[in-house]
């Protein structure tokens, strides 16, 4: 089968829905993943598959193939439906399933789709672990006859599907009670899930929490009519923090498409920073688990350092990438862990995954036991100024990095995701993209002055020699 490689990323597939993702593709998928996991576990092995999906119109049929990918493969499906990403990890360990496949393409405009691949535990399939592979085997015009049989009974050859209710709930009470029983006052609360799925584990989170709550762009759609259901473009936030002042909120929460990335709004209607967010989150479950590890990407948001070390943790530096994340947060014993961009992640017994419900109960937990605003909580904490990331068209991405290396050569320099280069007044790392000729620019400072006269020199290096 003829497949654009591109949509085969480091972290999932994705592509345009109808031009890059076919029926025909998804079904492909759902064979070549059987395949796949058939040639990690022991051959006679019948193999158990969760599979769900976000609320994108595509993505019914797109399940719909891919299950019957995975039932002629040989394959016991459990369709647990329509479901946040974090109920779908949630669901694999749960049900104890060798591997499942989630529908979506996250944040992505209404005409992108896509396949979220796991192992056993919600263990990510990652481009370097397993999705490379995975598209060789879709390429095969012909893949493999379908081998084993299926838990529950079926032939040898042909798998079954039963579906699996309740799981959204599960996974939310779960996430709740992973926080502990701390209290929660009454607080007024704006929500803007951006017609996307974290209102379906929002909705089950106020049911246990005593909240007064203004929805916004609640239901589900998968064409995003009101604005990109991608909060950590500012732009994206701008009705929540307008909301907020509007009618005197104690704070706002908003979610992306799939739901597994949570951002906060202080009662000032200015957004949380997620090095700011994931830095108070660390001290908070450092407090129930002292002295151990927390980890975090290498982007710039030296906070979260400070903060970890100064409540007594062990910081764990890794490259950028949920992925990438969980796998050094299984092999360092992390109880915590959180990327720039806004995910957040914990071990629960089920898996390290994304736990925004138990984000949302903690941060209320942690305003409760403050008696402050949570603007009162977060100011002191923006210690250094950020650029945003940059992003910019370079085809000799390596040339570009060694060019800017040899000019900070006076620096600190760390080459674990890209490079980074450390001055005591501004830090900064530059990454290329897996996918495209891109560079990405993220600069730190101690003040304002010093981040925009580093960040225009950097950027004139660049765009000098791209």
């Amino acid at each position: 089968m003829s497949i654009p490689r591109h949509i085969f990323k480091q972290y999932d597939i994705r592509g345009l829905m109808g031009e890059e993702i076919t029926e025909d593709l998804a079904e492909n998928i759902g064979r070549a993943y059987a395949q796949f996991l058939r040639n990690e576990l022991p051959p006679d092995k019948p193999l158990t598959v969760v599979i769900g999906r976000d609320m994108r119109e595509s993505s019914v049929p797109y399940q719909n193939r891919l299950m019957a990918g995975l039932v002629k493969s040989g394959v016991r499906v459990l369709d647990i439906g329509l479901v946040s990403t974090p109920a779908f990890y949630f669901g694999v360990g749960h049900l104890n399933a060798d591997g499942g496949i989630m529908v979506s393409a996250s944040h992505n405009p209404a005409q992108y789709n896509g396949f979220k691949l796991t192992r056993s535990n919600a263990v990510p399939i990652s481009g370097e672990t397993g999705i490379q592979e995975i598209a060789k085997m879709v390429e095969i015009a012909d893949p493999p006859p379908a081998r084993g049989g299926v838990r529950g009974g079926g032939s040898a050859a042909a798998g079954s599907i039963e579906s699996v209710e309740g799981i959204p709930e599960l996974a939310a009470r779960a996430e709740f009670e992973h926080a502990g029983t701390h209290p929660i006052k009454n607080m007024k609360i704006v929500v803007d899930t951006a017609n996307g799925m974290g209102a379906q584990y929002l909705d089950e989170f106020f049911k246990l929490v005593d909240a007064d709550v203004t929805w916004m762009f609640r239901d589900f759609d998968g064409s995003f009519p009101n604005h990109e259901a991608d909060p950590f473009k500012e732009e994206n936030t701008e009705a929540i923090r307008e909301k907020v002042l509007e009618i005197g909120a104690d704070l706002g929460i908003t979610t992306d498409g799939d739901g597994d990335r949570i951002f906060f709004v202080d009662d000032k209607g200015r957004a949380v920073t997620p090095a700011v967010l994931r830095g108070l989150l660390a001290q908070i479950n450092l407090r129930d688990h002292p002295g151990a590890t927390v980890c975090y990407d290498i982007r710039p948001g030296k906070i979260t350092q400070d903060m970890i070390v100064e409540a007594g943790g062990i910081p764990s530096v890794t490259r950028v990438g949920h992925s990438l994340i969980k796998e050094q947060m299984r092999s360092v014993g992390a109880v915590f862990g959180g990327e720039s961009s806004g995910h957040f992640f914990y071990a629960f017994p089920t898996g390290v995954y994304e736990g925004p419900v138990t984000v949302a109960t903690q941060i209320l937990q942690e305003v409760t036991r403050r008696g402050m605003k949570l603007s009162e909580i977060v100011e002191p904490l923006e210690r250094y100024v950020h650029s945003g990331e940059m992003n910019f068209t370079v085809q000799d991405k390596d040339g570009m990095m060694k060019k800017l290396v040899e000019k900070y050569h006076d620096g600190e320099l760390t080459t674990l995701d890209g490079i980074t280069i450390t001055y005591p007044d501004f830090w900064f790392n530059v990454r290329a993209s897996n996918t495209e000729p891109k560079l990405r620019l993220n600069l730190e400072a101690l003040d304002r002055a010093t981040m925009e006269s580093r960040r225009d020199e950097i950027v004139a290096v660049i765009k000098e020699n791209a």
